[in-house]
């Protein structure tokens, strides 16, 4: 005699004819609620052998010199900022430019109206004009007399007596301020400030527009006093703010200026910036490291691939798809990168140049652990 299936019992008895387990219909499930499950099956990838590879970045182990470096902080400053003030008085015609605009050496920014200007000129030029004739009337009578030139002294009587020179200097006077009536940038630039508007009266000294230069930046780096001795002129720098943290900008220190400041016991070393991209702008805070020794033709890792196991050093070097601790004996480290001593056994490096050592994603691996290695970059 059949028996009735109760109804709750249906979808059980269907996956059990279709082969499927409970175990295994979990396992078939997508997450979608950002549990620990859903990430496991979009991160690692199963191998052949059914194991998991857990994805992880490496980075290679490098030949080279290890940079030994001061840690300093700094305001970053331009090489020009340019407070541009009206030095002529007029009405204001047009504002050709906006906050943030790039400029050009010699691009007009404003322009004044240039009507009196010229009307200045115009009546200096009349003034020279009647100064000459007086001049002339004062020399050529009597030269038409004597049949004689003037002599340079008469010359210079007559000169002063007509008023000449001065007429001559109002006439360059107006000739400039007619020239002013258009400020124009003083070098390649973006405008930061406008503090004019069309049709607003200026007075001389007022204030105008400012310009600053992004491309000849400097950081002024604050240098505690007993690592002063440590910075040279010429050595190299790395500029990081908080706006970009892992973009540094590299620069060169260009001086190493001569006072101290007594109460933050700190002196100043300046250095050079050029193509920070935009990454950098004048008043932005940054940390810097600056060159304070140079180790040649060093074993080195990245910094953030040692870590500890049972107070041991160690690294994970990636081989054949899996993780191999290899214990190693840290030497002298700038923070980046450290390193690596020969065995004090056997005299050999534990690391050659080329193998990659694991710098994220290894702080709980095992050994033999299989891994699949990214670049960190590609890991961000």
């Amino acid at each position: 005699m059949s028996r009735a299936i109760a109804p709750w019992r249906a979808p059980l008895v269907a996956a059990l004819a279709a082969g499927c387990t409970l175990a295994a219909c979990k396992g078939k499930g997508t997450a979608t609620d950002g549990t620990a499950g859903g990430t496991a099956a979009a991160e690692e990838s199963p191998r052949a052998d059914g194991k998991v590879s857990l994805p992880v970045a490496g980075r290679p182990v490098r030949k080279g010199d290890l940079v030994l470096s001061v840690v300093a902080t700094g305001q970053v400053r331009s090489d020009a900022v340019a407070r541009l003030k009206s030095e002529a008085a007029g009405t204001v015609l047009e504002v050709l430019v906006t906050q943030g605009q790039p400029v050009r050496r010699g691009e007009p920014l404003v322009r004044l109206d240039p009507r009196p200007l010229d009307l200045a000129v115009q009546e200096a030029e009349a003034a020279v004009a009647q100064a000459r004739v007086q001049y002339l009337d004062a020399i050529v009578p009597e030269s038409l007399l004597t049949g004689k030139p003037p002599t340079e002294e008469r010359r210079q009587n007559a000169i002063a007596r007509s008023g000449l020179a001065a007429a001559q200097a109002r006439l360059e006077r107006a000739r400039l301020d007619r020239e002013r009536g258009t400020i124009t940038a003083p070098f390649d630039g973006v405008v930061d400030q406008v503090s004019v508007a069309a049709g607003e009266r200026l007075a001389p000294n007022q204030d105008v527009a400012t310009v600053v230069d992004l491309q000849h930046l400097r950081v002024e780096a604050q240098v505690l006093e007993h690592d002063l001795a440590l910075v040279r002129v010429g050595g190299q720098a790395m500029v990081t703010t908080a706006a970009a943290p892992d973009r540094p900008v590299p620069g060169r220190i260009v001086a190493v200026l001569p006072l101290v400041d007594s109460a933050a016991r700190a002196g100043r070393a300046v250095v050079r910036v050029s193509g920070a991209g935009g990454l950098l702008r004048p008043g932005m805070y940054a940390d810097v490291r600056l060159e304070a020794d140079r180790l040649p033709g060093r074993t080195l890792v990245p910094a953030s691939a040692i870590i500890e196991r049972d107070g041991r050093p160690l690294v994970f070097v990636a081989r054949g798809g899996r993780a191999q601790w290899t214990y190693v004996t840290p030497g002298r480290s700038n923070g980046a990168e450290t390193e690596i001593l020969p065995d004090s056994a056997t005299g050999q490096l534990p690391v050659q140049p080329g193998d990659t050592v694991l710098v994220e994603g290894h702080l709980t691996l095992t050994h033999d652990a299989p891994v699949r290695v990214l670049s960190a970059d590609a890991r961000k």
